[in-house]
């Protein structure tokens, strides 16, 4: 882990391989990562920022495989160009902004229903915007515009209400 400083951070990375039967292991594991938020490097490898919770996180997942009859390996590690980096970095950020969408599309359309719906609403994409959250290592600007769209659904943020 040591050398020249480039200025990049560490990944921590993780090399998996389940049988392909039965599946239910291989689905179970996908699901877990795909909540992570992981960077898809190849099929069977992935990546995160390393940080002491992502490692533990895919350290307990690589558990899982090998309880499974599978095999991991858990590494921290660089790209070695700068472009590289960028390239994870730039598909987990596009991954989260299409998500970031999709919650400010559900919550502009939740402004047409009637209060008790916009308050459903508001709950379920409040608790959507937090899942989305801990997975967000590179906020994009979708973000803010979110949880702009989910705050306007709270009654206090209508229009309709009058001031004192």
């Amino acid at each position: 882990m040591s050398g020249p400083d480039t200025g990049q951070r560490q990944w921590v990375l993780l090399s998996y391989r389940l049988p392909r039967e039965p599946s239910t292991p291989r689905i179970t594991v996908w699901r877990k990562l795909k909540r992570l938020g992981v960077a898809q490097i190849s099929d069977g490898l992935v990546a995160l920022p390393a940080d002491a919770r992502t490692r533990e996180q895919l350290e307990w997942i690589a558990e899982e495989v090998t309880d499974s009859a599978g095999t991991a390996t858990v590494w921290i590690a660089h790209p070695a160009a700068d472009g590289d980096e960028q390239q994870l970095i730039d598909a987990m950020t596009q991954a989260r902004a299409a998500e970031y969408q999709q919650v400010r599309d559900d919550a502009e359309a939740a402004r047409a229903g009637d209060d008790a719906e916009q308050r459903r609403a508001l709950t379920r994409l409040r608790a959507e915007l937090r899942r989305i959250q801990r997975r967000d290592y590179f906020p994009p600007p979708d973000r803010d515009t979110a949880e702009q769209a989910v705050d306007a659904l709270h009654p206090a943020n209508t229009t309709e209400e009058s001031t004192p």
